[in-house]
């Protein structure tokens, strides 16, 4: 379950990365590119949690 969780939000942060990519034409203090810029930030946090939380339960087994 852990493994799908984990490669979802790969997924999800491949798309978030594309997008801020996308706006690399705009001023980096530009709201539409700091928006972008704090969803990738959130979905790399959640990625370190879940692999953190897969470590863990790796290493109690």
């Amino acid at each position: 379950m852990l493994s799908s969780e984990l490669n979802k939000i790969i997924s999800k942060i491949e798309e978030l990365r594309r997008e801020l990519e996308s706006l690399n034409n705009r001023d980096l203090a530009d709201p539409e590119v700091l928006a972008a810029s704090r969803v990738l930030d959130a979905a790399l946090n959640e990625y370190y949690r879940l692999l953190k939380s897969k470590e863990e339960a790796e290493g109690s087994e």
